[in-house]
């Protein structure tokens, strides 16, 4: 039998010898193009376009352009991609995930492949996880690309659609995810062509890969729209039931999993409370719904930790980097259940008009590549999900940090006691220090402790945002002491200051293990950058959230039996390190499940959402007559009514609501009797009433000016209808998705019942808004001042 491991080491060698040959290919050039002028340098860009229009590759350009992008780097930024940013430029130009160390220079390394992929002139997005690092990024790397003959666009959240457009339509455009997402969604919600600020998706090279196209993968992007007529009472009144509620007797939580089931004991207490017999009859659903929501929000989130309140409102705060999530809110009725706990106003919950998943939006590029320190714990995920494969580039300079293995103590005082000491240490000897914490509260309390020893520290968490980029350019600095949330971990580098690598570089303190190993190694990444000096050092304690969801039991009782249970005692052993990694590869399978789950429920959507969008493209870029648009649903409408009324024999046929139907939808209402259908066949009467709709048809065509003016009556009449019944559709849809799970106690798998159900809805949604667009059409009045 093969050996699996042995293909995977040899495919990586056969990967490195390919990117080795394209990066020997690209040197050659060298010479050559350091001995051209500044103008021979530019005029490239026109030159590669020509052969590109003659027949030629990407890839057959790929090793010149690469050096002439070298060349301008040097001369534009005076930097020089080294020989292992060119291979790792080489695999994001090939659709893959080139993982690189922290410091290696990430950014230069993308150039290479955006000017690339810049040429045919179809677009680059190059996207960021926040719009500071967009601006940053789009302004230095836009010198080297302006110079270099290319346009290049900054798309940011506070721009009209105009400025919006004018950064789609440049060569490169550097945005957010989330700014991709909610303008492709509104481009899907225009009324007129010349409104979409988007073209067609090309490529987009994502920087901190993981970081969006995994930890963001959790939560849909929605646009939301009038909000739901719902009582705020019931919020209240479910969270002062679950605040009744004693844990274990009433509901126990399943700590591995986040959720919270009532027992016996407390459903009784919920019918006592409530006023009800069952509590779980059909027509309580919206109750029980409440009271799960309440439960998740009182006993799975906690202020300064997954939330924080500010000004009278719940700001949510991002579990991967520790920021605040400015505009995000929970659905379905969390958040609020989130502003009854914490007693803020209540806002009314906003009803979906369109929503997608990341996954979904970005398998709609055409070519996806990305870049980060930390991708290989997730390459099963990336390969499934986006057909990515990760590659790892080599390190430039060896690495020379010396990575300590974790400290285990019995309990949460003994663990920062211990920190503290270490901190105190380090300080006195100059050495700088970054320690970085999970939760805003715990940030808060060590600044406490160090304030009580004496130690000069700077704090950078959710709630002290804004002064980041100065806190972490210092952090480096000899005698510096930086406390961190997650935040400190992305897109930041940590520079040293003179003699800081005599005395061992940066030292990382890690207070407790994240769920995911990806956000420890881009701690563990700030020090020891590009061959520097470095020192990290995790401390863990059975208390520590991870160790309570996960295998602390088994380690508390070999700690007793090592007569290890003391106040002061501590566990330094590789054996800890190896327990709490496979602590959180269970921690990331129940995460990809949770994402994987999201995007089934999606795909669902997805193939709704490709044909309604496309049919509803289809009315907004007709530029001619949309007579082929709706005269085909008024002969499906009036099929459909025809085939309900004219079952079994003909006597039994109910031409009377034939008859209603035609004079309420299709023509006006005295000009249609039963004697007008009787005798006929059903195709008869099907041929009779489309007739009769073509002479209303023809009538309005002419009361009105022109074609043109009918091109936009029939335009305006089918968006108002699409757009009215694809809200409520979607409505829909979520709250098929919140109750199918029931289905699965009647053992029926969920997903195929949401499949089946959904198409059997989306069918019906289709017949809504042929019926809907057929009367409003028949029967509006045409007046002269029409306006789009």
């Amino acid at each position: 039998m093969a050996n699996p491991l042995r293909k995977i080491i040899e495919s990586d060698k056969g990967t490195m010898r390919r990117l080795n040959r394209t990066a020997d290919q690209v040197e050659t050039f060298a010479d050559e193009m350091a001995a051209l002028s500044d103008e021979e340098l530019q005029a490239k860009t026109p030159y590669f376009r020509e052969l590109l229009q003659n027949g030629k590759t990407l890839d057959d350009i790929l090793p010149e352009a690469f050096a002439v992008v070298r060349e301008g780097a040097r001369r534009v930024l005076g930097l020089y991609p080294f020989r292992v940013q060119i291979m790792g430029s080489a695999v994001l130009h090939g659709g893959n995930i080139a993982e690189m160390r922290t410091g290696e220079g990430k950014t230069l390394t993308a150039t290479m492949a955006v000017y690339l992929n810049a040429l045919p002139q179809e677009g680059v997005h190059v996207v960021t996880v926040n719009e500071y690092l967009s601006a940053r990024d789009g302004e230095e790397m836009g010198e080297l690309y302006k110079w270099l003959g290319l346009t290049v666009g900054i798309n940011g959240s506070e721009m009209s659609p105009d400025e919006k457009r004018a950064a789609y339509n440049a060569d490169i455009t550097y945005t957010t995810n989330s700014e991709i997402g909610f303008d492709y969604l509104r481009d899907n919600m225009v009324a007129r062509k010349e409104d979409r600020v988007q073209r067609p998706l090309n490529f987009a090279l994502v920087d901190e890969t993981d970081s969006i196209l995994i930890d963001e993968a959790r939560t849909p992007l929605i646009i939301s729209g009038a909000p739901a007529q719902e009582s705020t009472q019931l919020y209240i009144r479910a969270d002062r039931f679950v605040k009744s509620l004693t844990k274990e007797e009433d509901f126990t939580v399943d700590e591995e999993s986040k959720t919270v089931l009532l027992q016996d004991e407390g459903i009784k207490k919920a019918e006592r409370y409530f006023n009800l017999d069952n509590l779980y009859d059909s027509g309580n659903t919206a109750l029980t719904h409440h009271i799960d929501q309440s439960l998740r929000a009182n006993y799975t989130m906690f202020n300064n930790k997954d939330y924080v309140v500010r000004d009278g409102e719940v700001v949510l705060v991002d579990a991967f980097s520790g920021r605040i999530q400015e505009g995000r809110r929970f659905s379905d009725g969390l958040h609020q259940a989130l502003e009854a706990k914490e007693q803020v106003q209540i806002q009314e919950d906003n009803r979906a008009m369109a929503s997608i998943t990341y996954q979904n939006l970005f398998r709609r590029y055409k070519k996806l590549s990305g870049m980060t320190g930390t991708a290989k714990t997730e390459a099963e995920e990336f390969r499934e999900i986006y057909n990515m494969e990760i590659v790892e580039i080599p390190t430039n300079r060896p690495v020379q940090r010396i990575d300590e293995p974790d400290l285990l103590y019995p309990n949460l005082r003994s663990k920062f006691i211990a920190v503290v000491a270490l901190v105190k240490e380090l300080h006195e000897k100059g050495q700088p220090i970054l320690i970085g914490t999970v939760a805003v509260e715990t940030s808060e309390l060590l600044s406490q402790l160090l304030d009580r020893e004496g130690i000069p520290h700077n704090v950078l968490n959710a709630k002290n945002h804004a002064k980041e980029a100065e806190i972490v350019a210092n952090a480096g600095q000899r005698g510096a002491v930086t406390i961190a949330t997650n935040m400190a971990g992305r897109g930041t580098d940590i520079k040293l200051g003179p003699g800081v690598s005599d005395l061992g570089g940066l030292a990382v303190i890690g207070t407790e293990r994240h769920e995911s190993r990806r956000i420890d190694n881009q701690l563990r990444g700030r020090a020891g950058r590009q061959g520097d000096k470095g020192y990290s050092q995790f401390f863990l304690s059975l208390e520590d959230d991870l160790m309570i969801r996960f295998g602390g039991e088994r380690i508390k009782t070999l700690m007793e039996r090592m007569n290890l249970a003391e106040e002061d005692a501590v566990i330094k052993n590789r054996l800890i390190t190896r327990s709490v990694e496979s602590a959180q590869k269970r921690v990331e399978g129940n995460n990809y499940d949770s994402r994987k789950n999201v995007l089934q429920y999606d795909d669902v959507m997805s193939q709704q959402r490709n044909t309604f969008y496309a049919n509803r493209n289809q009315v907004i870029d007709e530029e001619e007559s949309l007579r082929n648009v709706i005269l085909p649903m008024v002969e499906r409408t009036i099929n459909r009514v025809v085939e309900r009324h004219a079952l079994g024999k003909e006597e039994e046929w109910d031409l009377q609501s034939i008859v209603d139907f035609a004079g309420a939808v299709i023509v006006p209402d005295d000009s249609i009797d039963v004697s007008d259908l009787q005798g006929k066949s059903q195709d008869d009467i099907k041929a009779y009433l489309y007739n009769r709709a073509k002479e209303v048809y023809d009538q309005k065509r002419d009361a009105l000016v022109d074609d043109e003016q009918l091109l936009q009556f029939t335009r305006v009449v089918i968006l108002r209808v699409v757009d009215a019944q694809w809200t409520d559709h979607m409505d829909a849809m979520n709250q098929l998705r919140d109750a199918i799970q029931l289905r699965g106690y009647g053992q029926l798998n969920p997903l195929i019942e949401y499949q089946n159900e959904g198409f059997r809805m989306f069918e019906e949604m289709i017949a809504g808004i042929e019926y809907d667009a057929t009367r409003l059409f028949m029967k509006s009045e045409i007046r002269q001042n029409l306006r789009a």
